[in-house]
Formats: structure tokens, C-alpha cells, sequence
């Protein structure tokens, strides 16, 4: 009898995967048996030095590139990028949980753990070119996100939260898995790459109304990730419920992991498809910008009103999704990196603001602020900048660069609609900006400002306005990003 060949595994390839996953897990039973119950914050801190390590480790592989267990895992300079932007998203998000945790009372050890186990979701789909793989990656990333929305137990939101997010979670994964199905029966393969071939081979028997089919299904499991229109109703509930660090996170990681699968799909697996799938894309991201815009509006509550923006900020990444093009590819880089940095930002705030007796995040928390503290409000002040794409903030960059990529691959009229619903985003934000500078502080309410959230908001704000004053070295970073789109 033949023996079974292993194929061979260049662990280099993974090198930061590994880090994250081993070093979650070691510090799973560090924090058991070594830390005790009122020292917590060292397991955050080890957290963060475990995604530092693995940052480091990824910069040797800057000029490595290659592919892994049978041509499922790649390593590129692509997903270099976003390993190490959802690297930073991560230690951001721990850095706002610090103090959080403990002054809403529900600190565990096991939250930082579960944050570095979403990351790793995260960084397989950003590496992934199977099927297979992606669904793994995106069940990491949902399993863990399912648990860290429910950790404000037992206040009835936040259960509230993890279980709509549980149910309408799971129904997603059951599109992705009979998508996957689907499409496996019509091309007999779940390789990205081998599914292009053959659809690109006259001589290859495929089923292309199966594919069609299963190529819906898992457009829906990724439009339900990153909340596109109609796919969006969970996305205010869960956002408000959820512990705000954790709402912080979701609002970009999830975002930046599932849009870097969905690319690498579009643009490895289906590109001979693109009649198909533009135009059903098109709808989607006019529908998400201005339903998410228009849905802003009305909120006079501070992170539903994130939890809209977010939605809009969806509509204005897919536009950089669908050009099938290493341009677009860049756009949609550049545009993570900004959005992660203001919006993490923008919710460090809103944590600084949030007391334990007082967690309605109502925009009258706001007002005044800057009186009782002026430097609070100036960041602030430059996050809604950035979200609603005024300059000199990265945000104006990253919409300047997606609305142009889009222009030149031919979506002008998606870009008209994303111009206008941008000058409708900024009646909500300037709403709050202007309650902080024109209005007179209400009540005794302070700020809860500490060591973490202040280095957060300061790395946050100064980011945003370096990447938008000098945006070069940035740009000239994702340029060199190599994509499989750009071939």
C-alpha cells in the first residue's frame, strides 16, 4: 500500500499566525495559574507584548513571499499589510480595555486571550486562498466576537447583543458552508486560484449555475460581516450592547478581515464572473452609503451613531473592493488603516465619557467638553474630521484615494453617491462637535481618563493627522504591496 504523503509546510509562511495562536494560549494558562484575581491588567499587558512579538517576527518577511499546506495559506506583502494593521487594531483595543474592564466590573483574565484568538480570524483570512481555509479563519473570528459581546454579563444588552449576534452569526456560516458546497459541485475545487482556471478553461465542465448560486451564498455570509445593506440590522443592537473596547474592535477588525477575504475572492477565484457580480456589488454599496448615512442622522445616541457610520464606512470600502485592480487593492489599504486609527479613536472617547451609573452614551455627554477638557475634545474634534473626510485628516485621504480609484475603474456614478452621502455624514459629526465647543458643560460628569485610553487617543489622533498632513510614506507602503489582483 502506497504511504501517505505529507505535503510539505514552510512554517516561516504563518510565522505571526503562530505567534498569536501560541502565545493566546500559553497566556490562557498563565493567567489561570499564575496571575491572581486582582492583577488582571498583566495579562492585558502580556496580551499586548505577545502581538508586539508578532508584529516584529513579520518584518523579516517583508521580501518573502510564498505559499503554504497545499496552496491554502500565501504570504505576501498584501497580507503582510494587514497583518500588521490588524496587529495594531488589536493592541489598540486591549489598551482601551485596560481600565475599562475593571471599572464596569467585569474584568476576566480570559478577554485578552479571546482578543489575540480574533486576531489570528483575523490574519487566516487575510492569508487564505482556499474555501475552506476563509471559513475558518471567519468562524475564529465569529466564535471569539460571540463570547466578547456577551462579556458585560449579566447586563441585559449586553446578553441582548451576544445572542442576536449568535443566531444571525450562525445563519451566516450556514450561507458560507453551502456556498462553499455549491461551489465545489460546480467546479470540483475550493482553491481560489483553481476555480479561476477552470472557469477560464472552455474545455473545464463547470456548472456555472451552480457556481453562480454558491457565489451568492457567500456574498450574503460577507455582506452580513460587514454589515452591508439589507445586511445590516444586527449592527446597532450588537455595537450598543456590546462592551464599548469590544464594539470598537468589531467596528474595524471584522470590517478590514472579511473585506480582505472578499478581495482576495473577487479577485483570484472570480474575476471571469465580474458581470455577474459588479453590478449586484453596485446596488449594495449605494444602498449601504446612504442607508447607513441617512440611518446616522437620527441617533442621539454616541456609539448607535458610530455603529450607522460604520455602516456607510462599509459602502465606501467596497467601492475600492470592486476595482479588480492592485489600484484598488491599495485604496482599500490605505482606506483600513485610517478608518481603524479614527474610529478606534473616536470610541477611546467615548470609553473616557462612559461611567458605570451613566451608560446611556448620549451626545449630551458631550457637551461642554471642551471646558472640562480641552484636549479630550480637540481629539475628538479630529476624529469626526476624519470620519466625515474633511482636511488635513487621513480620512479625507482615504476617501480622496477610493473615490478616484473608483472614478478611473469606471463606477462614477457610485462615486457621486459616495461625494454626497460624505457632505450628508457631516451634519452628525459636526453635531457633536459642536455641542463640545459652543454649549455650555451639563452636570458634574468627568471624564474617566488613565494611562491607557490617553495613549490611545494620542496615537490614534496623531496618526490621523500625519497620515493626512504627510500621507506619502503610507501610500508608497501599500504601493508596494504586492496583490494577487494586480497579478
Amino acid at each position: 500500500m502506497d504511504s501517505i504523503q505529507i505535503p510539505p509546510i514552510d512554517f516561516r509562511l504563518i510565522a505571526p499566525l503562530l505567534v498569536v495562536t501560541t502565545w493566546a494560549m500559553v497566556l490562557l494558562l498563565v493567567d489561570v495559574f499564575a496571575i491572581p484575581a486582582n492583577r488582571k491588567k498583566l495579562t492585558g499587558y502580556l496580551a499586548i507584548a505577545g502581538l508586539v512579538v508578532a508584529g516584529l517576527v513579520a518584518i523579516p518577511l517583508w521580501d518573502v513571499s510564498g505559499s503554504t499546506f497545499s496552496n491554502m495559506i500565501v504570504l505576501d506583502r498584501y497580507s503582510l499589510i494587514l497583518t500588521w494593521i490588524f496587529l495594531i487594531i488589536g493592541a489598540l483595543s486591549i489598551t482601551m480595555a485596560l481600565d475599562y474592564l475593571p471599572r464596569h466590573g467585569i474584568e476576566q483574565g480570559e478577554f485578552y486571550p479571546l482578543i489575540m484568538f480574533a486576531v489570528a480570524g483575523m490574519i487566516l483570512m487575510a492569508q487564505g486562498t482556499d474555501l475552506i481555509v476563509l471559513f475558518l479563519g471567519v468562524e475564529l473570528l465569529s466564535i471569539t466576537l460571540y463570547i466578547l459581546t456577551g462579556f458585560a454579563y449579566p447586563r441585559l444588552t449586553s446578553e441582548e447583543a451576544a445572542m442576536k449576534y449568535l443566531v444571525l452569526g450562525a445563519f451566516a456560516a450556514g450561507f458560507f458552508i453551502y456556498g462553499i458546497a455549491l461551489t465545489y459541485g460546480a467546479v470540483g475545487t475550493t482553491n481560489l486560484a483553481l476555480i479561476a482556471e477552470r472557469l477560464a478553461d472552455p474545455a473545464a465542465n463547470t456548472n456555472q449555475l451552480l457556481l453562480l448560486a454558491g457565489s451568492a451564498l457567500i456574498l450574503i455570509a460577507f455582506a452580513f460581516k460587514v454589515a452591508l445593506v439589507p445586511f445590516h440590522m444586527w449592527t446597532p443592537d450588537v455595537y450598543e450592547g456590546s462592551p464599548t473596547p469590544v464594539a470598537a474592535f468589531m467596528s474595524v477588525g471584522t470590517k478590514g478581515a472579511a473585506f480582505a477575504a472578499l478581495l482576495r475572492i473577487l479577485t483570484s477565484a472570480l474575476p471571469e464572473l465580474q458581470p455577474f457580480w459588479l453590478p449586484v456589488l453596485g446596488v449594495l454599496a449605494a444602498l449601504t452609503m446612504i442607508i447607513g448615512n441617512l440611518g446616522a442622522l437620527s441617533q442621539t445616541n454616541v456609539k448607535r451613531m458610530l455603529a450607522y457610520s460604520s455602516i456607510g464606512h462599509a459602502g465606501y470600502i467596497l467601492l475600492s473592493i470592486m476595482v479588480v485592480s492592485e489600484r484598488g487593492a491599495q485604496a482599500f489599504l490605505f482606506y483600513m488603516l485610517a478608518y481603524a486609527l479614527t474610529n478606534l479613536g473616536a470610541f477611546a472617547v467615548v470609553i473616557a465619557l462612559e461611567q458605570r451609573s451613566n451608560a446611556t452614551w448620549s451626545l449630551d455627554d458631550f457637551t461642554g467638553l471642551y471646558k472640562r477638557q480641552p484636549l479630550l475634545a480637540l481629539a475628538m474634534a479630529v476624529f469626526m474630521f476624519s470620519l466625515a473626510g474633511v482636511p488635513p485628516t487621513a480620512g479625507f485621504m482615504a476617501k480622496f484615494y477610493v473615490f478616484t480609484t473608483a472614478y478611473e475603474g469606471g463606477l462614477g456614478w457610485l462615486v457621486l453617491i459616495g461625494v454626497l452621502t460624505s457632505a450628508l455624514a457631516v451634519f452628525f459629526y459636526l453635531r457633536v462637535v459642536i455641542r463640545m465647543f459652543m454649549h455650555e458643560p451639563q452636570g458634574d460628569l468627568e471624564p474617566a481618563l488613565n494611562r491607557g485610553l490617553s495613549t490611545d487617543i494620542a496615537i490614534a489622533g496623531g496618526l490621523t493627522l500625519l497620515f493626512g498632513i504627510v500621507p506619502a510614506p503610507i501610500i508608497f507602503l501599500v504601493e508596494r504591496s504586492l496583490v494577487a489582483a494586480g497579478g
